[in-house]
Parts: structure tokens; sequence; C-alpha cells
């Protein structure tokens, strides 16, 4: 599972960056809210965990934001002890869950396995299309070189990669990926394709996925 992880204080931030990549999970670390939106322009991840106190943009700054970007990734708020008012503002941001500091890192890893839980059950098995290998243990997209992959995005690339070369309708991959869910739009899934893209570049595969925002796309062998 990708999380990103973003808090200012450096020694937490390592401390639970470390916490959390021995559990098993695929941490980017950040340290204040303008990196971490930068982060999630950029890439997909399954869960975030956000400071709300850090400096240039706070967490529920982060988070109104990225609501507004249309990136639904669950968020864990990590909030000052007594801070009603922060944690209030923040459920209704779009927050997931809080956690009040100091914490026990086996509540934070408790937390985090109840928002990654949902939606690794329909993975499948591994596949090959084209130049390209998915495997679902891993959540691995491979080529010429290996990235790792959100769960969306994993379960979109298979949702292509069984459909090669025809076009799926938006509505579809709605249906498929997200089941229907009330947040997701054609602006979600034009984002996850967006990643799809950047991801098969980085792998140097032939494959790319074609197709305008709002209307079908076509994972097209080379």
């Amino acid at each position: 599972m990708k999380l990103l992880y973003a808090e200012d204080t450096a020694d937490l931030n390592r401390a639970v960056t470390a916490v959390l990549t021995m559990n098993g999970y695929d941490v980017t670390s950040v340290f204040d809210g303008r990196e971490a939106l930068a982060k999630l322009e950029a890439d997909a991840f399954d869960a975030v965990i956000l400071d709300i106190m850090m400096p240039g943009l706070d967490g529920i700054g982060v988070l109104t934001e990225m609501r507004r970007r249309r990136i639904f990734a669950p968020v864990l708020l990590l909030t000052a002890k007594g801070e009603v008012d922060d944690r209030v503002s923040g459920l209704d941001a779009g927050a997931d869950d809080y956690l009040v500091k100091p914490f026990a890192m086996k509540e934070l890893l408790a937390r985090v396995r109840s928002m990654t839980r949902r939606g690794t059950e329909y993975l499948g098995d591994d596949m090959t299309v084209g130049d390209v290998a998915l495997r679902a243990g891993t959540f691995e997209l491979s080529c010429r070189n290996t990235v790792r992959l959100s769960v969306k995005e994993f379960a979109l690339m298979q949702v292509f990669a069984a459909s090669v070369d025809r076009p799926l309708e938006t509505g579809y991959l709605i249906e498929r990926v997200w089941h229907d869910a009330p947040e997701a739009d054609a602006d979600t899934v034009w984002l996850y394709v967006s990643y799809l893209r950047g991801k098969l570049r980085a792998v140097g595969s032939r494959l790319s996925v074609e197709g305008a925002r709002g209307g079908a796309y076509t994972l097209v062998s080379a």
C-alpha cells in the first residue's frame, strides 16, 4: 500500500516513516503542506496522513485542496490534544479519521489498516499485456523498469489490460474500478488515467492510454 505522510517535525517524521515501512507500507514522507500537494498531483496514494499544524499550508488546507482537485484518497489527520475545532474542521473538509498527538504507534497502524483495508479483494491475479507485467501481490507495474501502483491505479490498469485496444467509457470505468462510489466522476477517472500514463512512460512501456476527459479511454498496444 502506498502512503503519503506529511509532518514537519523531523524526528517524528522519521520515526513514523520507519514504523510504517517496517510494517510493509510504501511511504513517501514530506515536511510541509505544499510539498504534500505536489506529491498528490504527481502520484496516486492509497491513504494520506496529514499533520494539521504545518508551515506554508496546514493539513486542513491540503485536505480541502485535495477534495477540490477530486483526489479522494482517505485522509487521517493528526491533531494536537484538545484542539476540538481542528478535528471538526477536518472532518467537515472530508477527513476520514483523526488521531490525537501524542499517539501510540499501534493505534496509528490500526487506523491506517482500517483506511486501506477496503478495495483490495478484487485485484485478482498477475497479468501480462504487451510489454508490461502486473504483479497483484506487490501492486507493481514492470517493463524496463518497475514502479509501485496504488490499489486504484492497479485496478484501473487491470481493467484496461483485460480490454486492450478496446475503448472503455468513463461510466464503465467508474462502475468497475470505483464501484459507482458517489465521489467518483469523470474528473476522478481522468486524474487516474493521467497517473497511469506517467507510470507507463516511467517503466519504458510501448503501451499508451488514449482518450479525452469524460469520454472513452483505450489501452493501445504498440
